[in-house]
């Protein structure tokens, strides 16, 4: 397994050495070690999560009160997602920052981003698949989100599906009716760098 820290201090793109022959193909997705390498801590797993989306779903800008906040480690094993990570931790030399990551079922490249960073996703293609560890449990309470489409963050959003057609964004109406990063920081619940 190979690992590079993203223009995001803290997150890092891991990619595993795959073995295939005629049966199939063999990979680790996690490996404990290589995690710790990278990131100089372990993940505590409190939950694992899966969702399936259609082409064109984007879910996200989604992160948590920090502290505890909720680090992610993130793959796809089936489809395709274009990955996102948002700096929003107020402070950080990169905030606002933004980096992304191609996740599909090719490469099977993992993403993990550190307590205080935003998330979205982007399916490219129908039902695809997407596996998340999580440090802490869901909690409502402290969940927070922005606006996935917010002009001032400027995501680079593909506008082609995996296939080649037209995506049509769909968004859940609580992301859709999300606050900008501009309203976010007003409001006074972004993460605060550390």
């Amino acid at each position: 397994m190979t690992f590079r820290e993203l223009k995001i201090p803290g997150a890092f793109e891991f990619i595993p050495r795959q073995f295939g022959d005629d049966r199939g193909v063999f990979f680790e997705w996690f490996k404990s070690s290589a995690f710790e390498e990278a990131v100089g801590r372990p993940l505590e797993l409190q939950q694992a999560n899966c969702s399936v989306s259609a082409a064109g779903v984007l879910r996200g800008i989604h992160f948590t009160d920090t502290p505890p906040g909720q680090a992610k480690y993130v793959t796809c094993t089936r489809g395709a997602f274009l990955d996102v990570i948002v700096d929003l931790r107020i402070g950080s030399p990169t905030f606002g920052t933004w980096d992304s990551v191609l996740i599909d079922d090719v490469d099977r490249r993992a993403v993990y981003l550190p307590e205080g960073l935003g998330h979205a996703i982007l399916s490219l293609e129908d039902g695809s698949t997407v596996m998340y560890l999580c440090s802490i449990e869901y909690t409502p309470t402290l969940d927070r989100d922005i606006n996935p489409l917010d002009p001032d963050l400027a995501i680079d959003w593909p506008t082609l599906a995996r296939d080649g057609t037209a995506l049509e964004y769909t968004l859940s109406d609580k992301d859709r009716a999300a606050p900008t990063l501009a309203q976010a920081i007003e409001a006074g619940y972004l993460p605060k760098y550390l």
